[in-house]
């Protein structure tokens, strides 16, 4: 008898302590998301409020319960706390959870736990200050990279995704010679700002954990989902009648010259900024990894088998 199969009646308690072990560490998430952009350590000090700065207790700490048993509001000071705070705890949970059920007692569960757990984290920080923290891409890139090192070492048993060291180290390049050269056509040919470099590293990491065909699975479903949500933005403003951004006129004809001079004239690095950018694009990539982590491989393999079906198969409407 296995091991899976020894442990089979444990597999409901593993579950739930999946999904436990997910909220306490999205709570450590959070931290992150939050101390980051603002240079501060994750480590200390200890959680506490951001306006009266008491230190939370540990019993006004426990994930997903002390928000709501708080009633969302500080102890001390009853500031409202956000509700970003339990989205994030219980969004890992259930992530942790799902690659559990996906991938089972192997070595890839623990991986993708924590690679998930990692893409919450840019998701929470990218929305909220638009940056992707290098703390996660850095290091995860090698990471990746190191991993599929295990994987051929381990075989297909390790449940991982990338067995190959060439196929990570490919994913990472294409990852972020992709996203690159997209950013520096944007800026030559539009004159504005292109996808920032923190996305670059982000699809080099992801390629890294995913391989190249994640690489641009990810892509694909990134931007399939961006363009939807966009353009529903776009909709939605018109319908409301929100104008569009115009420049001031102006009765200086030399002004009016000056400011077409400048018009034409191409962009430097320092005039291209963020105000010509809507929506941020790490979210999407983080969903669109985690789409192919754990159905990825499963929708190609489908494509392919439908592509080579017998035509006796294909049903022809005329």
């Amino acid at each position: 008898m296995t091991l899976p199969e020894t442990l089979q009646p444990l597999h409901g308690l593993f579950m739930i302590s999946a999904f436990i072990l997910g909220t306490a560490l999205g709570s450590f998430c959070n931290v992150c998301a939050c101390r980051w952009p603002a240079g501060e350590s994750v480590v200390a000090p200890r959680s506490r409020c951001p306006k009266c700065l008491n230190s939370i207790a540990w019993y006004d700490n426990i994930p997903l319960i002390s928000w709501l048993v708080l009633g969302a509001k500080c102890r001390h000071c009853k500031t409202p706390i956000s509700a970003q705070y339990p989205l994030v705890e219980g969004l890992t949970g259930l992530l942790f959870l799902a690659v559990y059920w996906r991938f089972g007692l192997v070595i890839a569960t623990p991986v993708y736990m924590l690679f998930c757990a990692a893409l919450v984290i840019v998701t929470a920080q990218d929305l909220a200050d638009w940056t992707i923290p290098n703390e996660i891409t850095f290091p995860g890139i090698p990471l990746g990279i190191a991993l599929a090192l295990v994987g051929m070492a381990w075989g297909a048993g390790s449940g991982l995704r990338v067995t190959d060291v060439f196929d990570a180290i490919a994913g990472a390049a294409l990852g972020g010679g992709i996203l690159f050269a997209l950013d520096r056509v944007t800026v030559f040919v539009l004159k504005k700002p292109g996808m920032g470099f923190g996305d670059v590293k982000l699809l080099a990491m992801i390629g890294a954990f995913l391989g190249w065909q994640g690489t641009l699975g990810t892509l694909v479903i990134a931007s399939m989902v961006g363009s939807i949500v966009g353009i529903a933005l776009i909709l939605y403003f018109r319908y409301l009648g929100v104008p569009e951004a115009t420049d001031a006129p102006t009765d200086n004809p030399e002004q009016t010259e000056d400011a077409e001079n400048q018009q034409d004239a191409p962009p430097s690095d320092e005039e291209i900024t963020l105000e010509g950018h809507y929506l941020p694009f790490g979210p999407y990539l983080a969903l669109g990894a985690i789409i192919y982590l754990f159905i990825g491989p499963e929708i190609i393999e489908s494509y392919f088998s439908i592509i080579d079906m017998p035509s006796e198969h294909i049903i022809l409407v005329e």
